[in-house]
């Protein structure tokens, strides 16, 4: 830390008044924010690797010599073993679409984040990979046939062998060879980011600025759209994410002509081979290093692995047959099955009765919603419900309903947590209006949104008058999505 002082005094001319260590992410870089009143915040570096320092200096400013939106080197100590850049914030994507995340709606600003993310994605790709010196790259300088099977034996050793399912390796290891072929079949000049997900965008002004590109590579640029676009925890609809998928191609044919078809088909064999990639980093993280939050995110890999086999690689018969034996191991379906509290939310109209508890076992909360500042009222509001912007504005201006869910969720957190501590499988929560359209609508949904953001619990939502139903599903947390990758 005495090292960034001295490199941030040495850059402004002032010495920081704060040095605050930010938190942890998933690999062992540590991260500080050092501040003055003069000279305002740098962002400083303490990395373990030199040769990983090097390469995230080099490219940072290769990457600003082209125009890119990334963050700029200003100092590097002497040793090499710490540097300072400029400040970028604390918002990165991944946060900015949490409620998208948590609840598969993205909403209208969401999808625009996530849009100009995905048609940033090419200009460092291709405009970032003119005049690089792919030497620099660490800790390899491309991708080829080598690295590919690292990351697919980093999956059978680190996981297929760890989960006990019989297998013969030599059948394995020729369909991995055919895989290496396929993939190699689309390899370009072009920048491979290799960990491009939303926890590595900011979100400066608006836009996304990219950073934790150390590990890229010379590489094709199908794998960087199958790492953002089946980021697990990224939670992407199907729908939205053809839409995404359509916005990158439209924008990456201002440097390569690409046929919609033959890129789907490519393609799909990346998402297939990053899925084995992150079970590889699940599994060694969960069964060698006994790092729980890894092992409860295995079962949930291994769903986004079955509706990916849901289409056949017959490219690779045994693999295809393999992951299918593997997906259906009885170990993951009980994980996934594993008796876990399920609470149901519900808005209603008090003209027709409070809803009747479909578990059987009856109790939980009816909160009456009537007292609050009612926006049917008012003609304007009567076409809206308390899912819309602007009688959510209504709702919110005066603070009442804020003051009245604080009180709300007093009583539910509490119950949720007793309900998991002592194995109990439902919880009802109800909330009531005159008409069911507005405040209990309102209500319903940020109570929903609040348990299933603070508590690892199913929670299903609806809004009985309007017929809308939806399901927050658990959310897994792990130590951070960098960890997914090898220690190339």
């Amino acid at each position: 830390m005495k090292t960034l002082a001295r490199l941030y005094t040495e850059v402004t001319g002032h010495e920081p008044a704060t040095v605050t260590e930010m938190p942890l992410s998933g690999s062992n870089r540590r991260y500080y924010r050092l501040t003055s009143p003069e000279a305002g915040s740098l962002i400083g570096v303490l990395g373990t690797s030199r040769e990983e320092n090097d390469a995230f200096v080099y490219m940072a400013r290769h990457f600003k010599e082209q125009g890119l939106p990334v963050p700029t080197v200003v100092a590097v100590s002497d040793d090499r073993m710490a540097y300072l850049q400029t400040d970028l914030g604390d918002t990165i994507l991944f946060k900015e679409i949490e409620k998208g995340r948590l609840t598969r709606l993205f909403s209208t600003e969401e999808k625009e984040l996530l849009t100009k993310t995905i048609r940033r994605l090419p200009d460092i790709q291709f405009a970032g990979a003119r005049g690089m010196d792919f030497s620099k790259c660490y800790p390899a300088t491309e991708f080829d046939e080598r690295t590919i099977m690292w990351d697919l034996n980093y999956f059978k050793y680190c996981f297929l062998k760890a989960t006990g399912l019989e297998f013969l390796e030599d059948r394995l290891e020729d369909d991995f060879q055919k895989m290496a072929k396929v993939l190699m079949e689309s390899s370009s000049d072009t920048f491979m980011y290799r960990d491009f997900q939303s926890r590595n965008v900011m979100i400066c002004d608006g836009e996304p600025w990219f950073i934790d590109f150390q590990g890229g590579r010379r590489g094709p640029f199908y794998y960087d759209v199958a790492s953002f676009l089946w980021q697990a925890k990224a939670n992407i609809p199907d729908g939205l994410r053809r839409e995404l998928l359509m916005e990158y191609l439209d924008a990456v044919n201002k440097y390569v002509h690409v046929e919609e078809a033959e890129f789907i088909s490519r393609l799909r064999h990346f998402v297939l081979f990053r899925t084995l990639q992150v079970l590889g980093a699940y599994g060694f993280r969960g069964y060698f290093e006994k790092k729980p939050h890894f092992m409860q995110s295995v079962p949930y890999a291994i769903a986004n692995l079955k509706a990916l086999l849901r289409e056949p690689y017959h490219e690779y018969p045994y693999l295809n047959e393999l992951l299918n034996n593997l997906v259906e191991m009885k170990q993951f379906s009980d994980l996934l099955n594993k008796k876990q509290l399920t609470v149901r939310v519900l808005s209603f109209a008090y003209k027709k009765g409070i809803p009747n508890d479909a578990s059987g076992n009856g109790g939980g909360f009816v909160f009456d919603c009537r007292a609050i500042n009612n926006p049917g009222k008012y003609e304007r509001y009567k076409p809206f419900t308390g899912l819309d912007s602007n009688v959510i504005q209504f709702l919110e201006e005066d603070g009442e309903v804020l003051d009245f869910l604080d009180h709300c969720y007093a009583l539910v957190d509490a119950s949720v947590k007793r309900y998991i501590e002592r194995g109990f499988t439902n919880l009802m929560i109800c909330y009531g209006c005159t008409g069911g359209q507005h405040r209990s609508v309102y209500c319903a949904q940020h109570t929903a949104e609040h348990i299933s953001k603070k508590f690892n619990v199913t929670v299903e939502l609806v809004h009985r008058e309007q017929d809308i139903e939806q399901t927050f599903k658990p959310r897994i947390e792990t130590e951070g999505e960098e960890t997914t990758e090898t220690q190339q």
